[in-house]
């Protein structure tokens, strides 16, 4: 059976708008996924449902131009779907992409702040600097322009003003990808708060830099 129609990916999509809605990284209706399938078809959340809530049927499918290929009655994809074309035109070894907007990393985005100090390893690690990208409309191209000159060289970033976005091989790790940032960002904000964390610096950091998990 073609992928596009298997239920395992719709309720995998499904399972994790929910683990964002239960994490308190979107409210109401905020908030989008989508999947690139292996016909080169995208599975993506509609617009005006919230992620918490959301059933496979209500799922819409796109191509990469963002043309429908099917979507049930009353339901089309989401505003920022354009977003998430454009990272899959420029990354072709993207299968997933998720937005929210976590509170801590969305705080930062708000004071237009990357998330740029190496003062915990995993970050180093697994994240790096997670850049913020200019501010643009929501739901116009604005916004897909704005992330243009970062999509090639991060897997995560902060949009001025609006939330996040993370993008991976696959959409557990795209989605574990915006977990790491939110706690990333919160680490930052609450040592700040304390007066500010060392950083880890030198050979140390250069080792971090050069460390494959």
């Amino acid at each position: 059976m073609n992928d596009k129609y298997d239920p395992e990916i719709l309720e995998k999509i499904c399972e994790i708008g929910r683990r964002m809605y239960n994490r308190e990284m979107v409210a109401a209706n905020d908030g989008n996924i989508s999947v690139r399938l292996s016909d080169g078809a995208i599975v993506c959340t509609p617009t005006g449902v919230s992620k918490g809530f959301m059933k496979p049927e209500m799922l819409t499918i796109i191509d990469e131009k963002g043309n429908i290929l099917r979507a049930a009655e009353g339901y089309k994809p989401s505003s920022e779907i354009k977003m998430h074309l454009r990272v899959y035109e420029r990354r072709r070894d993207i299968q997933a992409v998720v937005h929210a907007h976590p509170p801590y990393a969305t705080t930062f985005a708000c004071m237009e702040k990357e998330l740029e100090k190496p003062i915990m390893t995993e970050a180093v690690v697994s994240l790096g600097r997670v850049p913020l990208a200019p501010y643009a409309t929501p739901s116009t191209k604005e916004v897909p322009d704005s992330i243009e000159g970062l999509v090639m060289d991060h897997n995560a970033l902060l949009l001025s003003h609006h939330g996040a976005l993370t993008y991976g091989e696959s959409l557990e790790k795209a989605y574990m990808l915006m977990e790491s940032v939110e706690f990333y960002a919160r680490l930052l904000y609450q040592t700040e708060t304390l007066g500010g964390a060392e950083t880890i610096k030198g050979e140390a950091l250069l080792k971090l830099k050069n460390l494959v998990y």
